[in-house]
Order: structure tokens, then sequence, then C-alpha cells
């Protein structure tokens, strides 16, 4: 699954390099507002996925004294940076651009065949990289058998989120641009290309928002799917030695890897050796069934460690 991932956003990085200077090339000749503000929001994106290539790798990495729990979470820092990144680098330029259009002296424009090919051909290249992070992301929910805007939002992989609503923002974002560029060609008023610079770069900005709050939310530490945590308490409780399931908490700490802590009421009449067997059993029963959690922790309740010593 790593690699599925490492090659959506190769894609995504690829797309938008080879779009960034096309748009680059068609701005400066046009003089578009639009057109230079969708060349920053596709340069954004190249550094942005390129970030999230560094995420991809570094969050592999194995556990080791300093991180015990290894370094899953360090993809949602990585993330979190190139959400920012969409912010400033094509949020916020995007709308000075705009802005700067609209107060400056309305200047000759022209090439506009040029600008449409390029918007068309910059159109297909994003398609494509949306398509390989659409199928992605429908493939793992139907691995996890849930639909697909709950895949989008409870992923444990936000690379690929990432690059499923950076390119999203792109194909509007071409759209918003053609249409600027269509009327500021037809009334021959900069005002629409202005306008257009302006509105994709609130577009950006709503787009990074909405990334940064879901990082924030898996590296300060999201809980785990509630089916899953549903189902480790019924598993839990079908063991015969068990007489009640206190508590259950789960945290993701990177891609497909969930931490468990519980806490049980045991049979009284358990002696030390049975609750290691069992605990031992229940951490075994618990990985077959469910392969994403990594570490599992049992903690038994205090009444009925207090009845066992005494």
């Amino acid at each position: 699954m790593s690699e599925e991932s490492t090659a959506t956003v190769v894609v995504a990085i690829a797309a938008n390099l080879g779009i960034a200077v096309a748009k680059g090339v068609a701005g400066a000749l046009s003089g578009s507002a639009a057109m230079i503000s969708e060349c920053a929001h596709s340069l954004a994106d190249t550094t942005n996925e390129a970030l999230l290539l560094v995420a991809v790798k570094r969050s592999q990495r194995p556990a080791d004294e300093r991180h015990q729990f290894g370094y899953g979470r360090e993809r949602y820092f990585w993330t979190l940076l190139a959400a920012v990144g969409i912010f400033v680098g094509g949020g916020v330029f995007s709308v000075l651009q705009g802005v700067g259009e609209l107060r400056g002296p309305s200047e000759e424009a022209g090439h506009f065949r040029l600008t449409y090919i390029v918007l068309a051909v910059s159109f297909v290249l994003e398609t494509v990289s949306w398509l390989q992070a659409w199928r992605q992301l429908r493939s793992e929910a139907a691995t996890q058998d849930r639909g697909f805007h709950r895949q989008l939002w409870d992923t444990s992989d936000p690379a690929v989120t990432t690059v499923f609503f950076e390119d999203s923002a792109a194909l509007v974002g071409l759209l918003i641009a053609g249409l600027g560029v269509g009327l500021h060609q037809l009334t021959g008023d900069h005002l629409w290309d202005g306008l257009a610079s302006c509105a994709i770069g609130l577009l950006l900005m709503v787009v990074a928002f909405l990334l940064a709050k879901e990082n924030r939310s898996l590296l300060i530490g999201e809980a785990a799917d509630p089916r899953l945590q549903e189902s480790l308490s019924e598993l839990l409780s079908s063991y015969d030695e068990v007489d009640s399931v206190d508590e259950v908490l789960t945290s993701v700490i990177g891609r497909g890897e969930v931490l468990v802590a519980a806490r049980i009421d045991l049979d009284d009449d358990l002696t030390a050796r049975q609750v290691e067997a069992l605990a031992r059993r229940m951490e075994r029963d618990i990985e077959q069934a469910h392969p994403t959690v990594r570490h599992f922790f049992l903690d038994v309740t205090a009444d009925a460690i207090d009845k066992r010593r005494a």
C-alpha cells in the first residue's frame, strides 16, 4: 500500500511540474493574472507533493530506542506543512495577484488561443493525477468496507487525501481561470481576470484549511474507526474469563497502524498465571482479527488486582 501512495504522489509531481511550466509561459505571454495565479498554484502543488513524498518515505522508518512506536506520525507533520504551502504559496499569492490586477490599469492582453490550449492540456494532466488518487481512495474504501466520503476524511494516509484535494482544487481552478480569461476576451475588461485570480486563491485557502484541520487531528492523536473500537469491545467481552470491559482506547499512530489500550474486569478466581496466559491469547486473537493493531496494552481493574494479591 505504501508503494501505491508513492506512485500517486509521483504521478502528481510529474503532472504539476509540466503544468506549471506551460502555465508560466502562457501567463507571461498573455499577461493574464488568472494564468499567473494558476502557475503559482501548480508550482506550490509540486513543492507540496515533494513534501508528501518525504512524508511517505520518512514515516516508514522502523521503530528505534528514541521513537519506540515508530515514525508513522511524521507523515502527518510533513502533510501539515504541505497544507501551509497550499495556503501561502497558492492561496495568498493568487489573491494578491488578483487584487493587484483589479487595482492596476487595464493592459493589452493577447495570446488567448495559447492560453486556452494550455488550460485544456493542464485539465487533461490534472485529471490523470486526480484519477490515480481517486482510484487509490476507492480501493482502500472497498478494502475497509466503508464509503468513499468516509474514507476521504477518516483515512490514516493524508498523502493521498492531500493529492486528491489538490487536484480537485486544480480542476476547479482551471475552469475558473478559463472563465475569467474568456470574459476578459469578450468584454475587454481585466476585472474578470482579477476576480478569477481572487476566486482561485480563496478556493485554495479553503482546501488548505480543511487539510490542515484533518492533519492536526491525526498529529495530536486521533482515535481509530469507531467500528474497530466496537469490534474490539465485542471480542474482549467474548472471553468467559472477562466479567466486563470497562474501557477501550485507541489511537492512530501511523498509516494503517493503531495502538489499543483496554481496561477490563476479570473473574476473581483467576490466578496470576491464568491472567498472563489470557492476556497473551487476547493479543494474538486481536492481531489476527485486526492486523492494523500494532500495539495492545491490557489493564486489569484495581479491584481484581487487589483480590489476587490478597
